[in-house]
């Protein structure tokens, strides 16, 4: 006989006969803000009807169905659980209070109308996506959010039990719904963990606390315990653990058992976090409970308190806030654009092509791998241990990477040229297998375009889902992005110079003028088009490519074996989509051509700075009014960017780079 179906048969006649022991007691689906309080619970019962305490849960599953697709979404193996002396046990969100037996990320729970569904069974027998059945279903409850029943799946799983969590109110964030003594269910305030009718033993409960949620090395701080109840009986010993990860015992000191007296309430432990000096990165310690003695429950467990590594590595340019210019080392293997010399219009762009696109040399990782890509190509300048974030132009702690799907204070991968756009596609067995695992690609195959690294960016999460899958401008609208309020800009040329790499890296992709509208390819969203040309063109001018970038191109080159030309040479875009578009590209318009046209000031109108760029090497810039008096010098190395406190009016700016000179007018407003 089968080991599974020997365990279903020693539970259904050792542990109840045929008689329902396990019910779903309580769902919260919906809670206030962003699904951070989900909790499923389960009570158990003896073949009377009695609670029936410390009941193992093993051989038990729970299954989260999809009225939508009729298809499973998520499953719980409650194998190792064991329900309370009350019968009750509860699984959520980390943030539940009191803390659940068992933690899922937040959003877990879909709103409904859906089913969650009690099994005998094992987690391996729902993965994802499975079909509903009855076969060995112990119980099931429908629920929705001000919804209709998800009158399929109750057919399907011989559902009786329907209840909207909002109750037709719109009160579903603040209810949950809730089992009664007689079987039926109810909404009402959530009650985690108890009861649903107050009734059972009342536990004393321990709150964990710190002064705050994150230290840094070297500092000390203490863990306070406090219950909800003096200690009755016998002293309260609790023991947990802090080690997480690399995160280990080496890496504090300080107690990790702490007391209670009888007829107390708080207790506390000192810790201290050692200082290293050495960059581990930053860290985080996990809060966790030993097991607690009968009668105590943790109000809170499993939480983590941050550690920042005080021994950060630093690089030595600019954030793109604060840009420098050729502390960069371009890292061009020798002779790799020389095929671009002598080119214009067509011929230039295919010839570009060629390079970033050789099937024969250029790498395709898997999108898995862009989080180790982006952890080091968008390091942030001035802490490595953080990322710097595209549109919100802040670093973010590289730990805050989006692990679920909240995205709240969390950072996640931004395609510039969106997925629905460019009809780009995850493989379904996708995992990160590092730089010396990949595929060929070529430029036909658009849906390699979702792993090509040249165009994904660290992003908050937040505003990457409200950039979505919106054209870029200059006016805002429901379809064009142009960053959050107050954005600097420092993120604009760095989009246009990926957007046009992938035009010319990808067949069938394009920026165009306009706000172009998207089609369905196959069912799938998907224009290969995305604007505005003209907007890209000036912000490739208004904000050219500085250190940052730069190093992101080399980062991105060690992985994929392909470089973006238009960081390499900013001007080449206005000779395959811009004014000199038909004009002959050489290398010698980027080295060393000091005209009015090479010299580049702007912006102009400005307020408080000027960018210079167009040339090499050591050059000079004085301002002056219109009355000849001279306001401003400074030298410079090929690119400056000139904080200036100027009152407004219209000056000359002159360029000097040794015998030479360009003199450019102004605006100051």
């Amino acid at each position: 006989m089968p080991q599974k179906l020997l365990k279903l048969l020693t539970l259904l006649f050792a542990t109840f006969g045929f008689s329902q022991t396990v019910v779903i007691n309580e769902v919260d689906s919906d809670t206030a803000g962003f699904d951070v309080l989900e909790f499923v619970e389960l009570k158990s019962f003896d073949g009377g009807g009695t609670a029936l305490p410390n009941y193992s849960l093993d051989g038990y599953v729970l299954v989260f169905y999809n009225e939508g697709t009729q298809l499973s979404y998520y499953a719980i193996d409650l194998d190792g659980y064991t329900t309370d002396i009350n019968g009750i046990i509860h699984l959520g969100n980390s943030g539940v209070s009191p803390s659940p037996a068992g933690t899922f990320p937040n959003s877990t729970i879909q709103n409904g109308p859906d089913v969650i569904a009690l099994y005998l069974a094992d987690g391996s027998d729902f993965p994802n996506d499975t079909a509903p059945t009855t076969t060995n279903l112990v119980t099931s409850l429908a629920y929705g959010t001000n919804d209709s029943a998800p009158t399929n799946l109750m057919t399907a799983l011989g559902t009786t039990y329907y209840v909207d969590e909002g109750d037709g109110s719109g009160s579903a964030a603040s209810d949950s719904v809730q089992r009664k003594n007689d079987g039926t269910y109810e909404t009402k305030a959530p009650t985690p963990g108890a009861n649903n009718d107050g009734s059972g033993i009342t536990l004393n409960y321990i709150t964990v606390s710190t002064s705050q949620p994150e230290y840094t090395e070297g500092d000390s701080f203490n863990i306070v315990f406090t219950t909800s109840e003096p200690v009755q009986n016998e002293t309260l010993i609790m023991n947990f653990s802090l080690t997480n990860g690399n995160f280990s015992v080496g890496d504090f000191t300080g107690g990790l058992t702490v007391s209670i007296p009888v007829g107390q309430t708080t207790g506390q432990t000192g810790i201290t976090l050692y200082d290293d000096s050495s960059d581990e990165g930053d860290e985080e310690a996990l809060f966790q409970f030993s097991a607690l003695p009968s009668g105590y429950v943790a109000n809170n467990d499993n939480f983590i308190i941050r550690v920042y590594d005080i021994n950060f590595a630093t690089d030595p340019w600019g954030t793109p806030l604060n840009p420098t210019y050729g502390d960069c080392t371009p890292q061009i293997p020798a002779g790799y654009y020389d095929s671009l010399e002598g080119l214009s219009g067509a011929a230039l762009e295919q010839a570009i092509q060629d390079i970033i696109a050789n099937p024969s040399v250029v790498r395709l990782q898997s999108y898995a791998d862009m989080w180790d890509i982006l952890r080091d190509a968008d390091r942030n300048p001035e802490n490595n241990n953080q990322v710097w974030t595209i549109y919100r132009e802040e670093p973010i702690a590289k730990l805050d990477q989006q692990n679920s799907s909240s995205v709240v204070g969390k950072w996640n991968r931004e395609h510039i040229f969106c997925q629905s756009r460019g009809g780009f596609e995850i493989a379904e067995d996708d995992t990160a297998d590092g730089i010396n695992v990949w595929n060929t690609t070529g430029p036909n195959s658009t849906v390699d375009g979702v792993s090509d690294a040249h165009h994904i960016r660290s992003a908050n999460g937040q505003e990457n889902s409200s950039r979505n899958n919106k054209n870029y401008g200059t006016v805002a609208s429901g379809t064009v992005y142009t960053g959050p309020t107050g954005t600097q800009g420092s993120w604009r040329g760095d989009v246009a110079r990926a957007l046009f790499y992938m035009a010319v890296r990808f067949n069938y992709l394009d920026v165009v003028n306009g706000d172009p509208s998207e089609y369905l390819v196959d069912g799938v969203t998907a224009s290969g088009e995305i604007g505005d040309l003209a907007t890209l063109l000036s912000w490739n001018t208004s904000d050219p490519a500085d250190d940052f970038e730069m190093n992101r191109n080399n980062v991105i080159y060690d992985w994929q074996m392909n470089r973006n030309p238009f960081i390499d040479y900013p001007m080449l875009v206005d000779y395959v989509f811009g004014a000199n578009y038909g004009d002959t590209w050489s290398f010698s318009l980027s080295n060393d051509s000091f005209t009015e046209n090479s010299i580049k000031v702007f912006p102009n109108p400005t307020t408080d700075y000027l960018m210079i760029n167009g040339l090499e090497g050591d050059a000079k810039v004085e301002i002056y009014n219109l009355t000849g008096q001279q306001v401003f010098q400074q030298a410079f190395d090929s690119q400056v960017r000139l904080d200036l406190d100027l009152a407004s009016g219209i000056y000359l700016v002159k360029v000097k780079q040794q015998t030479k000179e360009v003199t450019k007018k102004i605006v100051v407003r």
